[in-house]
């Protein structure tokens, strides 16, 4: 049985890793402080691994990592480190770390990387793990695994998520560029770290920077890096995003918003395989994939103006069209029950799932933010929920109601839920319970009411497109549609 150390000094991931790997066939022993990981060391000296947080009290990862190096060599360490850290975890993985997982942690990735460390060491060909065999080790990723956007992600099992499997499994292993579209939250991140993880270049870095939000300043030095001295504020040498994933994969997300000086440095890289520092005099060999992603067709942009074309063909050589969530309806009950699992975990609920109601809401609700609105919604409802079900009481005004909303404008007759913010009668005008008709002040609510009811038909219920039409914030818009559900239910 393979022997894991946890050394982390916070006590509830400690005590959740352990579990989970004890589950999974592990012997598991762990410790609180850097002090008391190397007593244990000293006293226990057949470990087979070393899960190590980085942000340690009182030692930083890397001390720790050379500490342990200096005495068992060949004991390969992973890192735990948060999305901030990815710089010093590579730097610890140059000093001898086997890889790193960032938080938050997912554990079938942390089980594929203990199990792919553990399989590399002497001794442990015939390891018995999670099916009793070495093969269980060298089969492929699973299809169904969590990965990272900015929040959690699993994978659909709908026939459209597994034709978006297939095109993955097809392009992972070569070196090709790959282009993503996908509009914003639907989960891109996720599906280039999957090409990263299912691709040669897998034990070294993927690093993703989103474009949108580079200053048009400081795009260079954050993707090339920069000299000491190369501007104002540059009072050390820096190393780039692409210095970082040499030999791994670097993910440019929302690329059409890169300035037209950025795009023709990134044409030089992409071209010559080569990048120079701001600043700098010298050339920096680079071995990297690139793979971006894009809310808009970028020969679309190249069309307007907007993206180089010669850009944008270099780029070309591979597209993957991820599906907005309301185009694969068969997965949202699945992601929406998996970010209940999370919701339990982080608000310590037992909630068991959602009702009949609620589950046919969410399969027609449009969702326009997709997995991202979708998490937001769950982790709202859970914590408004006391009882075992999540109840249509529970979501947002626009999602409870979206049915009703929509039906003058389709025609429909609406379904009636259980929601007690809009009462409406098939033949009448406003949407909520009138107010007193002598009342001034409420005949402007309803006409405003009104003035947002049209906006937000006109943008598909798009909260920030109808705050935009309607020149006003998103927050504001928010306030006034809390307000008019707490008139209505007076």
């Amino acid at each position: 049985m393979p022997k894991v150390l946890i050394i982390d000094d916070d006590r509830d991931i400690c005590f959740l890793l352990n579990k989970f790997l004890v589950k999974h066939g592990y012997e598991t022993q762990e410790a609180y402080t850097p002090k008391k990981a190397l007593e244990i060391l000293d006293e226990v000296s057949d470990f087979d691994l070393v899960l190590c947080d980085y942000r340690l009290e009182g030692m930083d990862g890397k001390t720790m990592l050379l500490k342990i190096k200096e005495k068992y060599p060949s004991l390969p360490v992973i890192i735990i480190t948060g999305y901030n850290d990815l710089k010093t975890a590579v730097d610890v993985m140059k000093l001898g770390a086997y890889d790193y997982v960032t938080k938050p942690l997912f554990p079938e990735e942390i089980l594929n990387t203990i199990q792919s460390a553990l399989s590399q060491q002497p001794g442990h060909a015939t390891m018995q793990a999670r099916n009793g065999t070495v093969e269980a080790l060298e089969k492929p990723i699973e299809k169904k695994r969590p990965s990272s956007d900015n929040g959690e992600y699993i994978f659909g099992s709908s026939t459209v998520f597994q034709q978006l499997m297939d095109q993955i499994v097809l392009v992972a292993p070569t070196d090709y560029s790959v282009i993503i579209y996908g509009e914003s939250g639907s989960g891109k991140e996720a599906i280039a770290q999957e090409i990263h993880k299912r691709s040669k270049r897998s034990s070294f870095p993927f690093i993703a920077i989103d474009c949108g939000a580079l200053s048009k300043e400081l795009a260079g030095s954050e993707l090339f890096g920069h000299e000491k001295g190369a501007f104002t504020g540059a009072v050390s040498q820096k190393a780039g995003s692409f210095e970082l994933a040499n030999g791994g994969t670097i993910f440019l997300d929302e690329i059409a918003n890169l300035s037209y000086e950025i795009q023709v440095s990134l044409l030089r890289v992409i071209q010559e395989r080569k990048m120079r520092r701001v600043g700098g005099t010298r050339d920096i060999a680079l071995d990297v994939r690139i793979i971006i992603a894009s809310n808009e067709k970028l020969w679309d942009s190249a069309q307007k103006g907007k993206f180089r074309e010669d850009l944008f063909h270099r780029f070309n050589e591979f597209t993957i069209d991820l599906p907005p969530l309301r185009q694969r309806k068969e997965d949202i009950m699945t992601f929406a029950r998996h970010f209940l699992l999370k919701a339990n975990d982080s608000l310590n609920k037992k909630i068991k799932g959602f009702t009949p109601e609620v589950e046919d809401i969410f399969r027609n609700y449009v969702w326009h933010g997709n997995l991202r609105e979708l998490k937001n919604v769950v982790k709202r409802a859970a914590l408004l929920t006391d009882g075992d079900w999540i109840e249509v009481r529970s979501l947002p005004f626009e999602i409870s109601n979206y049915r009703k909303l929509l039906f003058e404008q389709s025609g429909e007759q609406p379904v009636e839920t259980t929601s007690p913010v809009v009462q409406r009668e098939v033949t009448g005008n406003p949407l909520r319970k009138p107010l007193s008709e002598n009342s001034l002040k409420e005949a402007s609510i309803d006409l405003e009411y009104e003035m947002i009811l049209k906006a937000l038909k006109e943008t598909n219920f798009n909260k920030s497109k109808a705050a935009k039409l309607l020149n006003i914030d998103r927050k504001t818009l928010y306030n006034k549609i809390k307000l008019y559900q707490e008139l209505n239910n007076r």
